[in-house]
């Protein structure tokens, strides 16, 4: 019993260990785009026609943290997953080890790939029904608060559905999932993918279309990738057994 305690005591360390420099990192490029946040703020309205307002001194501030924080979002994800796997690597085989380790800079690649998509196919379609949607009939003017909300709901979601693959193979490797099992859930996810498409898209057939097919896409990536992962491991797997059976009997 004082075993299992000890045990419990050690890993709540290690994870106490993990998330402090996780939230460290966090801070760190945090701060790194608040400096730099002017910048990027340039960036983000260098093509709008109108200039953006602010109904308060507070607005300002609220603005440079979006910013700053997706910066900082977007660099931490690669120490999270790195530190994700150096908590749960005493428990992998030395075979898992390897696979899995390859999946970190695959997380912060498909999570900058995601933003991408929503920034520069989404965020303009979108934007752009939403401002026709008023024609002639209001003046069209932008507070930064709202703009900026905005660009973070037609991007941040995309960002983390497309590590959908990388997180499918990474569990496959762990062998906590495999493809068959994604095959026989695939109507229940496809529902689910569908209906999300339908929440972050504007009210329109064409934008639920656009939104819903790249997701589709993913989860079928998913699936092929998952595959290829899982009858990897079953090989190394059984290669690996067969070494150490053939070291016991060189030792017998």
């Amino acid at each position: 019993m004082a075993d299992k305690e000890l045990n419990l005591v050690d890993h709540l360390d290690e994870l106490r260990k993990r998330l402090i420099i996780t939230v460290g990192a966090f801070l760190v490029f945090f701060v790194v785009g608040f400096i730099y946040v002017k910048d990027i703020y340039q960036w983000f309205v260098r093509d709008l026609d109108v200039k953006l307002i602010v109904l308060g001194p507070s607005d300002i501030v609220w603005v440079y943290f979006m910013i700053a924080s997706v910066i900082a979002i977007a660099g931490t994800i690669p120490i999270l997953a790195l530190q994700i796997w150096l908590f749960v690597k005493p428990a992998l085989k030395p075979i898992e080890r390897k696979i899995s380790l390859s999946y970190v800079p695959a997380l912060f690649i498909l999570f900058i790939i995601g933003l991408c998509f929503g920034y520069f196919v989404i965020f303009p379609t979108v934007l752009g029904f939403l401002v026709e949607l008023g024609g002639q009939m209001l003046e069209t003017n932008f507070t930064a608060d709202k703009y900026f909300r905005f660009i973070m709901h037609m991007t941040i979601p995309f960002g983390i559905l497309f590590e959908l693959p990388v997180v499918i193979m990474f569990l496959t490797s762990l062998g906590v999932i495999n493809p068959y099992a994604l095959q026989k859930i695939r109507k229940y996810a496809y529902f689910i993918l569908i209906v999300i498409s339908i929440v972050i898209s504007p009210p329109d057939f064409m934008s639920d279309v656009l939104v819903a097919i790249p997701l589709l896409f993913l989860y079928e990536i998913s699936i092929n990738l998952s595959k290829i992962v899982y009858k990897r491991k079953l090989k190394k797997e059984k290669e690996w057994e067969e070494n150490n059976e053939f070291e016991i009997l060189d030792e017998n």
